[in-house]
């Protein structure tokens, strides 16, 4: 059984407390009685370690960390993924200023890309029932044969429909040739339990686990993980992107999410074996992905949208992850029982089979600029405008411009704006829109 340092020492440290040190709530009065885990948040202490330089119960807990999620070093981050992201790519950047980056990827995956000045050479998968897949392995290959100069890839494994990508076939085509695999693997920390294979780190040379969105961790606590020779570069982004006052309670939660699952396997089963009562049952249309933690539910065949089958389950309490018109998106995590998938069920077919809502179902369009004007990053240095949304077909795009969730974009920076790409960024929710004008290169 691993011991569960940070908490162990943070605990002790509660019973004799007289803190004339960060933070200020000091752990008393109404506070304390708000916030309970007042008493665990503390500083740099004498005893707590420093998290940017640890040589104590923080280097314990990252070298069991490591050890449970297979990597050379694991790094805590209490800024949520995207910190690791940021570091992760400023390391990757460091062998070449070109990666290929799947469509798919987080919006920190393109800010890493803008900052460090990488051109990301972007690849799409197919569309399979309104949901972009990872890139085939065959694309990815014919994009290194096409570009010596491309130093390795981006990966995103689960997305966040809980698509796994290829990760052992892209690792077959990008090692032989000196390439990086690095990996965003916010979405699939739980995978490390149970399911190596699907596991981002089983192929990955830097990959980012985001504890929180399927552990027993708090919000924004997740770790990256180093598996190659560039420590050195990685622990300088960390030290560039990370916050220099971590949260002890976060860290904390992060090695107990981790560890926890390490030291109750058990758990891990009987979820996924949960999660099959819906998956088994006739009634439901579900998306089927490689990630038994994302239950997709199309909407479509009963005439119903996504949105309204969520309003109506909030009104009995139940919050899925996001609805998208089409699917409304269940995370389920190793801590949930049978007994909350039969609620969830029984919900589910009586707001399905509600005959008021039949026919609300709109088609949504989910079309893609794959048409380059110019590169990324030239497109985000050059002159820029705001115009019409309507007004920028044929355009080139100035900023990425996509759809939230899944936060995809629809047009990337150098992309040709297209009419059907306009119509897609008209539907639902959006990002690097202002006010229906989107941001493109200024021609003069």
């Amino acid at each position: 059984m691993y011991e569960y340092h940070i908490y162990r020492r943070l605990k002790e440290y509660a019973k004799v407390c007289k803190a004339f040190h960060m933070p200020g709530h000091k752990g008393r009065g109404e506070f304390s009685e708000f916030f309970p885990a007042a008493e665990l948040d503390v500083t740099e202490l004498s005893w707590s370690d420093n998290l940017s330089d640890p040589d104590g119960v923080i280097a314990s807990a990252q070298r069991d960390v490591a050890e449970i999620l297979g990597a050379k070093k694991s790094y805590f981050l209490t800024d949520g993924s995207s910190s690791g992201i940021m570091a992760m790519i400023f390391a990757a950047s460091k062998r070449g200023k070109k990666l290929i980056v799947p469509r798919i990827s987080h919006k920190s995956v393109w800010n890493a890309c803008r900052l460090f000045g990488v051109e990301p050479i972007i690849v799409q998968g197919k569309i399979k029932d309104g949901i972009m897949l990872p890139p085939e392995p065959a694309a990815v290959e014919r994009l290194f044969k096409e570009d010596g100069g491309i130093a390795g890839m981006v990966a995103v494994s689960p997305d966040y429909y809980g698509n796994i990508a290829p990760l052992e076939e892209y690792s077959r085509i990008i090692k032989p040739r000196g390439g990086l695999l690095v990996t965003d693997g916010a979405h699939g920390a739980h995978l490390a339990f149970g399911e190596r294979g699907k596991y981002a780190g089983t192929y990955s040379d830097i990959w980012v686990d985001g504890a929180h969105k399927t552990l027993c961790t708090l919000t924004q606590g997740a770790v990256l993980n180093v598996n190659c020779g560039l420590v050195p570069e990685v622990e300088e982004g960390l030290g560039i992107f990370r916050t220099t006052s971590p949260s002890y309670p976060i860290m904390a939660s992060v090695e107990y999410g981790v560890k926890f699952l390490a030291n109750h396997p058990s758990l891990v089963s009987e979820a996924e074996k949960a999660a099959l009562v819906i998956r088994k049952d006739k009634f439901f249309t579900v998306y089927e992905s490689g990630d038994w933690a994302k239950l997709a539910i199309d909407c479509s065949p009963y005439g119903i949208s996504a949105d309204i089958v969520a309003a109506e389950l909030e009104k009995s309490g139940i919050y899925c992850e996001f609805s998208d018109g089409r699917y409304v998106l269940f995370y389920l995590s190793p801590m949930v029982q049978e007994e909350d998938i039969g609620i969830l069920s029984d919900r589910l077919k009586a707001v399905l089979t509600d005959k008021k809502f039949g026919g609300s179902y709109r088609k949504r369009t989910f079309e893609i600029s794959a048409e380059c004007g110019r590169s990324f990053l030239d497109a985000l240095r050059s002159p820029s405008e705001w115009v019409e949304l309507k007004d920028a077909v044929g355009r080139t795009c100035g900023a990425n411009a996509g759809i939230a969730p899944p936060c995809i974009p629809i047009c990337a920076a150098g992309e040709k704006i297209t009419e059907r790409s306009v119509k897609a960024l008209s539907q639902g929710k959006t990002f690097g829109l202002s006010n229906d004008r989107i941001k493109v290169v200024y021609e003069g």
